[in-house]
């Protein structure tokens, strides 16, 4: 099940500093998978990540699913919080989440 957490414009700064010359839109939300094994329910978090990129006449729509992050809820949203925050995109999403747990924010 995925549940909408938030969305946010990337900035028109850094998309000038890159070049690009169009809207760029990012939604973030939480995949919670529950599993039962043994009779005994296990719910892992994930994060599904959408980006629209808003080029006249050809709008492009891009998506990325990581299906488990963590196991804990709470963490799961500080992790979404800061993809909004920071305007984390589809490239550089799973390196992000691997220094957020390593260092335990």
């Amino acid at each position: 099940m995925r549940i909408f957490f938030g969305g946010t414009f990337i900035d028109k700064e850094k998309l000038k500093e890159a070049g690009i010359n169009h809207p760029i839109k990012l939604e973030y939300y939480k995949q919670i998978n529950e599993d039962e094994i043994n009779n005994c329910k296990s719910t892992k978090y994930g994060i599904h990540i959408v980006k629209t990129e808003y080029v006249p006449n050809n709008p492009k729509i891009e998506t990325k699913n990581l299906t488990y992050v963590t196991n804990d809820e709470v963490e799961e949203d500080k992790i979404l919080n800061i993809f909004r925050e920071n305007q984390v995109t589809l490239i550089n999403s799973e390196e992000i989440i691997s220094d957020l747990i390593r260092s335990k924010f």
